[in-house]
């Protein structure tokens, strides 16, 4: 899958976690918990919402690495290379 699927992909979810955030004002390499006063949970919701688009689950351990847009598709782009 290209990065831009994936992109939009997680901004699907994002917004089913957070619907007031407008797509276009994000900034890929800054955390989300510093652009929208996420809390721990806001961010549970995002990496469950992903792992279930995704079709996997994601460990606990790699939560950190989905905390920005950038880092999120980053993320998924080399889990598909791991499962190819």
């Amino acid at each position: 899958m290209e990065q831009q699927a994936i992109e939009k992909k997680v901004l699907n979810v994002l917004r089913d976690v957070a619907p007031n955030i407008d797509p276009d004002e994000i900034d890929s390499d800054t955390n989300f918990k510093d652009q929208f006063d996420f809390n721990s949970i806001d961010h549970l919701n995002l990496v469950l919402g992903i792992g279930k688009e995704f079709g996997f689950e994601i460990p606990e351990t790699d939560y950190p690495k989905l905390s920005c847009l950038s880092g999120c598709v980053s993320y998924l782009a080399r889990q598909e290379i791991a499962a190819a």
